[in-house]
């Protein structure tokens, strides 16, 4: 990396210009991907009176969990053709691009493109979104403190987005009509391009290249498979509009969550048993196979903010203030003001904690969040018992959920990471943090699925539905919590104890 790429480094709160340019890209991104995901179980639950599609619920969020769960997993090749084909900086680029003409395409008021859309914008996330949270770090060199703190400002971009597609989305979506909303989410990616390539020189040579392109024939062989890859879901997609063949979606959530769940055991056990592994690496291996497992639990919980919990303030909740009634997806935004306002309390406590020499093993923290998860369940199961009593709610119930999901959120996802940098095998960490996001496409159809037992017309199943999800997470947060006093060793967190000291050297004079 040559060294204009570090020029002007004091050009925005005293980092690398080009900070500036990854932050609003990513805010006016996630402007339109929150913005939209916010409406997308309520416009497919709608009625046809209501300018909906009328699905089920269980069809609905089936639909929605294989959207989300797709943009996780279509990260993988995404970062794959920065790497190899094309850079960061160009992929970036054509991933908004994609991304603008799906939401277009939601916006134009004709129901049989609607699934045309989504794959355009689940598409166009996998190309963008991996590829400009590494290009962040990419402005720094190795050694710069700054990079920490760059990351920070970077992910309050993400929330600050957020937060404006969910109050402007969803007002259009919910107040005007929905391809509005679905049109604001297209305006804001539109910006966000806009200001990307207005300002793509602040960058200068960071991801300008691939790291590690292919060869001219490698490059023809590999634009030939995109292409036929592209052409196949093509086919598919325009079989399933004519009425060639019928999709169900549930039966499609339920084969995908199969599918990737054991493409995570194969590649998991490939690098375990075929990775030429030593003994200290394999006993790291086991503390993050714990780590996946509290991220999979987590996200299946969590992620019901867009579709039950979404449609229980939609239908159950009292959305009245005077005469303005809060649009449904407007509680949603509790998380990301939630996560701006906690996210330096628990910088802080981390730090504090190691100061009094207080380290929890990293499965300890996600087990810890994946239980504050799931008591925002525990809320849900009693606010759904007054609704089942045929009374509207008060808000707050949803917004303490939303409160505790957050809390377990910034306990899990940011230790997750840090794990998976730190215990995945040094040769296979960029294979490993692939097979790590699948446990958020795991977690996203899993959530999916759940979800469809959500029946509006039957509302007394909703507190069993509430209860089923928290004893769950919380069986398997205590679960791993257990397990975790002895990962504790195998992170290498605590020194080994004198009998196994004992045991080795034995051994070793055997």
């Amino acid at each position: 990396m040559s060294s204009n790429t570090h020029q002007n480094s004091a050009g925005f709160f005293g980092h690398p210009k080009g900070l500036s340019t990854l932050f609003f890209t990513e805010m006016w991104e996630r402007m339109s991907y929150y913005g939209m995901r916010a409406l997308l179980v309520l416009f497919m639950t709608a009625s046809l009176q209501e300018e909906g599609l009328a699905f089920t619920v269980a069809a609905a969020t089936a639909v929605y969990g294989l959207y989300t769960g797709a943009v996780y997993f279509l990260g993988l090749p995404g970062g794959w053709i920065a790497d190899r084909l094309l850079g960061g900086q160009r992929t970036i680029w054509y991933g908004g691009i994609v991304i603008m003409c799906g939401h277009i395409v939601l916006a134009i008021p004709n129901d049989s493109t609607f699934f045309i859309g989504l794959i355009l914008v689940a598409s166009g996330t996998g190309l963008l979104k991996p590829n400009i949270s590494a290009l962040v770090g990419q402005l720094y060199r190795h050694d710069d403190v700054r990079r920490d703190s760059g990351y920070a400002i970077y992910y309050m971009g993400i929330n600050i987005g957020s937060l404006i597609g969910y109050a402007v989305c969803g007002y259009f979506g919910e107040s005007i009509g929905w391809h509005w909303g679905f049109g604001a989410a297209a305006v804001g990616m539109a910006v966000g391009l806009i200001q990307y390539r207005m300002t793509i020189g602040n960058l200068g040579d960071a991801s300008l290249k691939p790291v590690s392109p292919l060869s001219p024939a490698g490059m023809r062989n590999a634009w030939r498979t995109i292409g036929a890859i592209v052409a196949a879901v093509a086919v598919i997609t325009g079989l399933s509009l004519s009425g060639v063949i019928t999709v169900n979606p549930v039966a499609v959530a339920e084969y995908v969550a199969i599918a990737f769940t054991i493409i995570f055991f194969l590649y998991f056990g490939f690098v375990y048993f075929g990775g030429k592994l030593d003994d200290a690496e394999k006993k790291k291996m086991w503390a993050l196979f714990l780590v996946c497992l509290a991220s999979a639990c987590f996200w299946s919980g969590f992620e019901q903010a867009g579709s039950s919990l979404n449609l229980f303030g939609r239908d159950y909740t009292d959305r009245l203030i005077g005469t303005f009634e809060l649009p449904a997806s407007w509680f949603q935004s509790a998380n990301a003001f939630f996560i701006i306002l906690l996210s330096p309390f628990f910088a802080a406590l981390w730090i504090n904690l190691g100061k009094r020499m207080i380290t929890p093993s990293y499965s300890m923290k996600c087990a810890v969040g994946l239980i504050i998860m799931a008591s925002g369940f525990i809320v849900m199961f009693f606010a759904a018992q007054y609704a089942a009593g045929g009374l509207k709610v008060a808000p707050y119930w949803l917004v303490a959920t939303y409160f505790l999901h957050t809390v377990g959120e910034l306990c899990l996802s940011p230790v997750a990471l840090s794990a998976v940098s730190k215990l995945a095998p040094r040769r296979f960490a960029g294979q490993m943090m692939g097979v790590f996001v699948l446990t958020y496409s795991i977690g996203n159809i899993i959530a999916g699925l759940l979800a469809g037992n959500f029946d509006p017309s039957n509302v007394e199943e909703l507190p069993t539905l509430y209860l089923q999800i928290a004893l769950f997470s919380i069986g398997i947060g205590i679960i791993i919590a257990l397990i975790s006093l002895k990962a504790k060793r195998w992170e290498g967190l605590e020194p080994p104890r004198e009998t196994d000291v004992k045991a080795d050297a034995e051994a070793k004079t055997a």
